[in-house]
């Protein structure tokens, strides 16, 4: 790669990311870092792609890519995670149709990582392990009409939890709505991890990348507020709501317990057969 190149950068347009890139966003350091890095966004499973390619140099990449790309180093300090109850990870099922006995369930294709939480809960929590899923477009009404249950994640997830008493009202229909980090956080008792930013072996300087991305998490922690208003403009959430939303429902920084909790996902993920068995190790944590 030449040493001038910008590296690119492949991000989540979700909400839940956004501290995570407050720096490449915001002065002092946007002008600087758009000298370093190209930053285009997309969903989950397009971060995964882009860097199995060989078309962005790092990602925010959905953990369950981890396992079924090769060469994917994680960087050190950031995740996307939750601790508890996180709103934005939600399987919404008829009341009248248990988790045992489900028949179809309608799954946003926007990251297969959430897609394997559920497959593992489903075998080891909920005694339906062979349940088929039909990939679907992130649109409830419409997923309810071909399936007993739907899953949803990033802000279709909380804008669905938003809608749930107008969408009672419209169609009187009783839904539950499981929270799938609490429902993981129930069966291994660790924190649900989503995403790392990583990249593929060969990219340079992995310890001021690594640096560039924590302290840009760093800062965009400290500016919540700011965060909150710039989005409640973008998406149907009140200010409240999504302050909420990053302080007390997302957990970002990649610690020992996120790294544990990784790691009994990809042992549960191999134990299940839904991914390969793998090992793995954080770049620079030492």
């Amino acid at each position: 790669m030449n040493a001038l190149a910008r590296l690119r950068v492949a991000a989540i347009s979700f909400l839940n990311p956004a501290p995570l890139m407050w720096d490449f966003e915001h002065p002092p350091h946007s002008d600087s870092l758009a000298a370093r890095y190209e930053v285009d966004r997309m969903l989950p499973a397009a971060c995964a792609a882009r860097l199995a390619s060989g078309a962005a140099d790092i990602g925010l990449v959905p953990i369950a890519a981890l396992a079924t790309t090769p060469g994917l180093r994680i960087l050190p300090g950031s995740t996307i995670a939750s601790k508890g109850h996180v709103r934005s990870l939600l399987l919404v099922r008829r009341a009248c149709r248990p988790l045992g006995k489900l028949g179809t369930v309608a799954t946003d294709a926007a990251s297969r990582t959430t897609l394997a939480y559920a497959r593992i809960l489903f075998r080891m929590k909920w005694g339906n392990p062979s349940v088929p899923f039909l990939p679907m477009i992130a649109d409830l009404d419409a997923m309810l009409q071909r399936a007993d249950a739907a899953i949803l994640i990033g802000d279709p997830a909380l804008m669905a939890l938003e809608e749930r008493a107008n969408r009672f009202e419209r169609t009187g229909e009783e839904l539950v709505y499981h929270d799938l980090a609490e429902e993981w956080r129930a069966l291994a008792g660790l924190p649900f991890v989503s995403a790392v930013w990583s990249t593929a072996y060969g990219s340079p300087s992995v310890e001021s990348i690594a640096e560039d991305f924590n302290q840009s998490r760093i800062h965009g922690l400290q500016n919540i507020d700011a965060l909150a208003a710039e989005w409640a403009a973008r998406i149907p959430l009140a200010e409240k709501t999504i302050r909420e939303y990053l302080t007390e429902n997302i957990h970002y920084a990649l610690d020992a317990e996120c790294l544990e909790g990784m790691r009994v996902f990809f042992r549960m993920a191999a134990q299940c057969g839904i991914l390969p068995a793998y090992g793995f190790s954080v770049e620079g944590s030492g």
